[in-house]
């Protein structure tokens, strides 16, 4: 019996037809991702490639694939008729009669046989059949030990172990400022390695800490205040015993060395973070590899076998997997589908990969193995439950992982000619906004994660879900009315519009992949957000009507934000390392002229102040920012008050006064634990 969808009549090719992924295809057809990518490859199903990825990123259409699965079925059902024709004439045909007297010892002699080669066949197929399923996999990590490394004060990260699995390094605060130190497994003893010389250390989007193949130096990426330059961006190194800094591989982002120590792969962080790789032996460097610009390549890693070279690749923030491809340039392909946060790939032998990744709730990241043959992923229950780092020794017997708790506060910022005072507003939310008598903002309570209102000094929840992550943060309609916020369950996103007051939500769109944030348009008849498309988020404008939503922004373009007069919105573009360009549209999609804008990773969002004239927005270094008033005309900036470096701010929003700002603010504790694998 067919279990397909039924054929869903002629041929059409729009958004809603499109599957964006091999999950996406496999759970239309109703099958696994293996079995899918076997029928592209060996039976011809219409799946596209964009032309940029080689092997990558695919796409599908609901009717080419109905098409094709009905011919797939009648040429099945052609193939097996003459077969049965055949089976029925034999059955017509009579045995020849047994001479009487006589055993009929061979053909009784054969019977055993043929069950004996029928059960055997049976077995070796249940045994392919739970291969390819991944039924024999066991997790890497159990009976592990895991011991507390670290004991210092305050907060550490970015651990990093060396080959032998005897030396540590990691990111720590100290003395007001956040400092490379290093240990030995074991000792409990300390050494500051940077000791305030670099000054900014901290950049949770690659791997800022490693070791040179004999441990005797440490890398350390590092950023030069401005990092918009290429020359801002380069990786130092100084003895692991102590020493002076020195200069260790200029404009790279990251860099790992093969296992035989012959060769690295590093990447710059020029558009597309192209991946170069180095022969020591031949003192030649080659480009095997270039994202387009938007999409970014991270954490790369050679397999044990140095015959592939591992790498995270996507989009920011939390469109990524894991791809290899040969050191040759050859080969590109795709090993995860989360497209998710994913970061920190480590080997822990020549088929076993752990990472760190978000579940399809967002919530995390979590540990997750993969068999890279098999390409189905475990998530590891395993005590520590959100990690911000990961690496592994050559053997992958040791490990070190960064262990983390975040709680999220609520404060005012109230801005005066003569001074910046800051309040607490609630010891709990996320993504403030401000509307005409309320504060609105994201909370959890228990496994429910909601939206909240306070007035008038007290707090209810509006809306909320145990299965549903909220995407972004909510969007408050100009006369203070209505709510929009996207929600995500599992890989399906969702832009819901709601009262005030909580009532009468309702889903407007439910078909398209939202990122970020979305904003009301001025006359209260559209949403405009992100969709991802064409291998990036694209500004888009989502009719409340029913109309068919219409791209305003054919480039990469997340966290749109409206001009009070609906003349023009403002829209932040791709990472070029560290840093990022704010432009802008005009109402009808043409671009809208605009000073120079450019901020660092982590500060999306932009919120007009008082007039069309002026923004509100974040401005410092990946760890550490204040808020600053920008002139759209004259380009001049001034900063509103000095805030504290810790705890980070997130996100925020500004009264239509001017004189308030409100925001949240993300308190991160964390230390290093030890993972030791039985043997």
């Amino acid at each position: 019996m067919d279990d397909r969808p039924p054929n869903r009549g002629p041929p059409t090719k729009t958004l809603q037809d499109r599957l964006d992924s091999w999950k996406a295809i496999a759970a239309y057809l109703k099958r696994d991702v293996t079995t899918v990518q076997r029928w592209e490859r060996r039976e011809g199903m219409p799946v596209h490639r964009h032309l940029h990825d080689k092997q990558g990123s695919v796409y599908a259409f609901c009717s080419e694939l109905d098409a094709w699965w009905e011919g797939r079925r009648t040429g099945i059902a052609q193939n097996e008729e003459p077969a049965n024709e055949q089976a029925a004439q034999t059955a017509t045909i009579p045995p020849p009669p047994a001479s009487r007297g006589r055993r009929p010892t061979g053909q009784r002699s054969w019977l055993p046989i043929l069950l004996g080669g029928t059960l055997l066949i049976a077995a070796l197929g249940a045994y392919w059949l739970a291969a390819e399923r991944d039924a024999f996999w066991r997790d890497p990590l159990a009976g592990a030990n895991v011991t507390q490394l670290t004991d210092l004060s305050g907060t550490e990260q970015a651990a990093a172990i060396s080959r032998d699995g005897r030396l540590v390094a990691f990111l720590a605060e100290g003395d007001g400022h956040t400092d490379a130190w290093i240990t030995e497994v074991g000792s409990r003893q300390y050494r500051n390695l940077t000791e305030g010389k670099v000054p900014e250390l901290i950049n949770p989007s690659i791997r800022t800490l490693g070791f040179s193949p004999d441990g005797r130096f440490v890398t350390i990426w590092s950023r030069k205040p401005d990092g918009s330059r290429p020359g801002d961006i380069n990786i130092l190194a100084t003895p692991a015993k102590g020493g002076a800094l020195q200069s260790y591989l200029p404009e790279a982002a990251e860099l790992a060395w093969s296992s035989d120590g012959r060769r690295l792969v590093y990447h710059t962080t020029a558009p597309g973070d192209p991946l170069f790789v180095r022969d020591l032996g031949q003192s030649s460097t080659r480009q095997i590899y270039v994202a387009p610009a938007g999409v970014h390549c991270h954490f790369p890693l050679w397999s044990q076998d140095d015959s592939f070279i591992y790498f995270v690749r996507g989009v920011p923030p939390d469109d990524w997997d894991i791809w290899r491809i040969r050191p040759s340039g050859d080969g590109l392909e795709r090993i995860t589908s989360h497209d998710s946060l994913v970061s920190h790939p480590v080997m822990l032998d020549r088929r076993t990969l752990v990472y760190l990744a978000s579940d399809a709730q967002r919530a995390g990241p979590s540990l997750f193995a993969i068999d890279v043959e098999h390409r189905i992923p475990h998530r590891l229950t395993f005590g520590l439950e959100h990690y911000t780092s990961l690496g592994a020794s050559a053997d992958g017997m040791r490990l070190v992982a960064t262990a983390a708790n975040v709680r999220s506060t609520l404060s005012r910022l109230s801005v005066t000619p003569t001074e910046a005072r800051v309040v607490p507003i609630s010891s709990a939310g996320l993504s403030p906004r401000l509307g005409p008598d309320y504060l609105l903002y994201i909370a959890s309570s228990g496994a429910r994660q909601g939206i909240w209102k306070l007035a008038n000094g007290t707090s209810r929840e509006l809306w909320s879900s145990t299965h549903s992550t909220i995407v972004g943060g909510p969007s408050i309609a100009a006369d203070g009315r209505r709510i929009a916020f996207a929600v995500a369950d599992g890989e399906r996103t969702s832009l819901l519009v709601m009262d005030s007051n909580g009532a009468n939500a309702r889903a407007v769109a439910d078909s398209l992949a939202l990122r970020g944030n979305p904003a009301w348009a001025p006359d209260g008849k559209s949403i405009v957000s992100a969709v991802f498309q064409g291998g990036e988020p694209r500004v888009t404008k989502i009719p409340l009507d029913g109309g068919a939503p219409l791209t305003l922004v054919f480039e990469y373009s997340l966290d749109p934000t409206w001009s009070p007069d609906g003349q023009f919105l403002l829209y932040s573009g791709p990472d070029v390392g560290t840093t990022f360009a704010v432009r802008a549209v005009a109402a009808d999609g043409r671009p809208y002229p605009l000073p120079a804008l450019i901020l660092s990773r982590g500060a999306r969002r932009v919120v007009f102040w008082r007039d069309n004239r002026s923004v509100v927005v974040l401005r410092g270094d990946v760890s550490h920012k204040n808020f600053w008033l920008v002139d759209l005309q004259t380009g001049a900036q001034r900063q509103l008050g000095e805030l504290t470096p810790e705890p980070r701010i997130g996100d925020f929003d500004v009264s239509r006064s001017g004189d308030e700002i409100v925001f949240d603010r993300m308190e991160e504790s964390s230390e290093i634990a030890l993972i030791e694998r039985a043997h």
